[in-house]
């Protein structure tokens, strides 16, 4: 089935401020949400694709103008702490420390879910995945609407993440009902998702809140293999998003180089994308603020996702940077490794599965 059969509407884009966001719009938007409907929104990691999570068959929209996976489960997103409760069967002892560490933020911690929740929206599991986000246009919007939003990335099923309302216009225009346009996100990748069904708590995807920062308030808190791999895990039934299926992956395809040093990496991008323009393809390279100047310009189309000094730059413009290098119409995208430490973890694992782990060492 096309694209073009599952068109039928227009969709709708509306300027809001992101700090003051306007009541007679936020109104507009929830009762779309109330009425079952899908409401592109801005949080501070990437847009959201929003629906009633209470509402079966307006979720089960999210996953037709995505054309996503029903195995795929979504996060529900929550304006306040004293939500959750209905959401969830128990409450584990340190998820309120976390909630007042990390909350509102991006953070999304999984629990046994309730019987409230609709099984669409969980993917057939028995837990939920839940965040109360930063970004005062979803705080408004959530709370406007009176319910719960479930809201995976507001883009088609294994495309990069939008950051921008136009990334989701590209990918959903004419599949939703409505967007709210607050401007570029500041964090730029999703939430981390930590499972707290386990013990000890084990991180089913890297984000917005860095590993580092979940074990100072914690202690012990694992990674699941699939957050860390070079080839693709095999996962029966993923609690989380982005554990499963290709993620994140831009038209052309995706090499990613890594090493132990700046030279030897640089070196090797130069390399692979030679090989591949000698076969008369198209090379994009994805390169950093200390590197961009060290490759022919002439040749390659060439864009710097931020400095390798501040981690929060790589993951803020990472999937901006894959969309427009992707839009300049390149065959093959060479992109440079970075450290896997802080919010550089997030990156590496957003890489390595856009690359679909075709990871060249250096």
């Amino acid at each position: 089935m096309g694209l073009k059969s599952n068109v039928a509407k227009r969709t709708i884009l509306l300027r809001v401020n992101r700090e003051e966001p306007e009541i007679e719009k936020i109104r507009l938007a929830a009762s779309i949400i109330r009425d079952g409907g899908t409401v592109a929104f801005p949080t501070e990691t990437v847009y959201g694709l929003g629906a009633d999570a209470l509402n079966p068959e307006a979720v089960k929209k999210i996953f037709k103008a995505k054309m996503r996976p029903p195995d795929n489960p979504v996060i529900v997103h929550v304006s306040s702490k004293d939500e959750v409760e209905m959401l969830v069967e128990d409450f584990p002892k340190n998820a309120l420390k976390l909630m007042e560490a990390f909350w509102p933020g991006p953070l999304t911690l999984i629990f046994k879910a309730s019987r409230r929740v609709p099984k669409v929206t969980t993917a057939g599991l028995d837990t939920v995945a839940i965040r109360m986000p930063s970004h005062k246009v979803a705080l408004a919007l959530i709370r406007e609407s009176g319910t719960p939003i479930a809201a995976p990335s507001a883009n088609l099923s294994g495309r990069p993440s939008p950051t921008t309302a136009e990334h989701v216009l590209k990918d959903l225009d004419g599949r939703i009902d409505l967007i709210l346009d607050a401007g570029p996100t500041e964090v730029g990748v999703e939430s981390t998702v930590l499972n707290l069904t386990v013990d000890p708590p084990q991180v089913l995807r890297p984000g917005g809140t860095p590993y580092e920062r979940l074990v100072e308030v914690l202690g012990e808190v694992r990674l699941h293999p699939s957050v860390t791999a070079k080839r693709e895990v095999d996962i029966e039934r993923p609690h989380s998003p982005g554990m499963k299926y290709r993620h994140y992956a831009p038209s052309a395809d995706v090499v990613l180089v890594e090493g132990s040093s700046l030279d030897s990496i640089v070196r090797k991008v130069r390399e692979v994308a030679s090989t591949h323009a000698e076969k008369g393809r198209k090379v994009g390279i994805l390169a950093t603020e200390e590197t961009i100047s060290l490759y022919d310009s002439e040749t390659y189309i060439i864009k710097s996702f931020g400095s390798r000094g501040e981690p929060s730059s790589l993951a803020k413009n990472l999937f901006r940077v894959l969309r427009e290098l992707d839009d300049s119409g390149v065959d093959v995208i060479v992109a440079e490794g970075v450290s896997m430490e802080g919010l550089g973890l997030a990156v590496m694992n957003r890489l390595r599965k856009a690359s679909g782990y075709n990871i060249v060492k250096a």
